[in-house]
């Protein structure tokens, strides 16, 4: 990993000399991060029974380490962002890797700015979802506040005083056939400001999964209290569909990218904030993208099918006879494919966030509860704040009654303590 992080960090310095000598004000800055993660493993779930089955199967959740180095330049008409990482987890050979979070290049041109190159585009105005963040479609309720990794774009933006116009070309490079956030596309957003409410529109199209429409709105009302709400149209949308002629025990993966016909995104709520600085987020949100009650209710009905086969799989072994244990652990193991169908694991969402800021520290807990089954994700932190220094740490449990999605996700508790030091 160092040999990359100086070399990195070398580009970065040579640039920032070079603005220097043309008499751009140029910056640098970075953050270095060190991170311990502990996972415990779900005993419940298709991972869990592909285990028991057969052992090794899949590897459980790995606790480990995590060492970080962001190095950050800028001058006047470029930005420069870039990540190294080395992650030692427990039992495995360290893997390391870098990144470019962004490099861009922008110039200005009166009220209108250009830019062209690797961009973080973060839209909308949700907090746990975002139905029109449709450029960066960024990871949300990470354990972790990160830089995000930007997308390639070419853009043109306008500014007045109350409004603003952004035209964005995503991944333009890219092939059509490309899926999710590295979809070539063209997006649009217009922001108008109205007193204390924020009024945003937005439109994405593109060649395989068509065009959207958009709207949110953000609402001061007074200094304590402050309403949002978001909503999508999908013409069409990624994700994954189990084939529902998949035999019981299939040679291959059932779980295969679907294109969802015409479908909705939308979300409400509002923040309140107490002068003693204790503020309150509510949240409910419906994703039309994700699977429905239908399709978990057929996903439970193939595992159960499944662990039937593992018990006779285990009968006719001892019999000398019948079906591969290997068998049956594979396809335990595909059922896993369906958690990544969407950000969101149902279409019904409620969320909340405690937190409260006292001096340099800052406790916090969230829930996101399902209510189709009951599923829980609950996570408490506690982040503490110096000058340059920020220390944090919390847990998360995965929890509900045993037949919800929730429980039988792989990790059923995560816990983390991070440590981090600006320059």
């Amino acid at each position: 990993m160092y040999p990359l992080l100086c070399a990195l960090l070398a580009l970065l310095c040579a640039s920032a000399a070079h603005a220097q000598e043309t008499n751009t004000n140029p910056a640098l800055s970075g953050k270095l991060s060190a991170q311990w993660d502990e996972r415990s493993a779900s005993s419940l779930g298709p991972l869990a029974q592909a285990n028991s089955v057969q052992s090794g199967t899949v590897p459980p959740p790995a606790s480990g380490a995590t060492l970080q180095a962001e190095l950050r330049a800028r001058a006047r008409n470029w930005n420069a962002i870039a990540t190294v990482q080395q992650q030692s987890s427990r039992g495995q050979e360290a893997q390391n890797q870098s990144w470019v979070n962004e490099l861009v290049a922008t110039h200005d041109a009166g009220s209108w700015q250009y830019s062209a190159g690797k961009k973080i585009v973060g839209w909308d105005v949700g907090y746990a979802f975002r139905p029109n963040d449709v450029v960066q479609q960024e990871a949300r309720r990470t354990l972790v506040s990160t830089t995000a990794e930007g997308r390639p774009v070419a853009m043109a933006e306008y500014f007045d005083a109350e409004s603003a116009w952004s035209l964005v070309l995503v991944n333009p490079t890219s092939d059509t056939s490309r899926l999710g956030a590295t979809e070539p596309a063209f997006a649009a957003r217009f922001y108008q400001r109205q007193g204390a409410l924020d009024w945003h529109g937005f439109a994405r199209t593109a060649q395989r999964t068509g065009t959207s429409l958009g709207g949110a709105l953000s609402w001061v009302a007074d200094d304590s209290l402050e309403l949002h709400a978001s909503a999508r149209i999908l013409q069409h949308a990624d994700s994954l569909a189990m084939n529902p002629d998949v035999a019981p025990l299939s040679t291959s993966n059932p779980w295969q990218p679907s294109l969802l016909g015409h479908t909705q995104q939308a979300l409400i709520g509002g923040t309140w904030t107490h002068t003693s600085q204790l503020s309150i987020l509510l949240e409910a949100w419906w994703d039309g993208t994700a699977l429905s009650p239908q399709q978990w209710q057929q996903w439970r009905e193939r595992n159960q099918s499944l662990a039937t086969l593992s018990t006779l799989s285990t009968l006719t072994t001892l019999a000398g006879f019948g079906v591969p244990a290997s068998a049956v652990a594979g396809n335990l193991a595909w059922q896993s494919d369906a958690f990544a169908a969407s950000p969101s694991l149902h279409r019904s969402n409620l969320y909340t966030r405690i937190s409260w800021e006292h001096d340099a520290w800052q406790p916090s807990l969230d829930l996101l509860y399902h209510p189709s089954d009951g599923g829980l994700m609950a996570t408490a932190a506690l982040l503490w704040k110096g000058d340059r220094v920020q220390v944090q740490g919390g847990i998360r449990i995965h929890t509900g009654p045993d037949d919800s999605v929730v429980a039988q996700l792989p990790t059923q508790r995560q816990a983390y303590v991070q440590a981090n030091w600006a320059f």
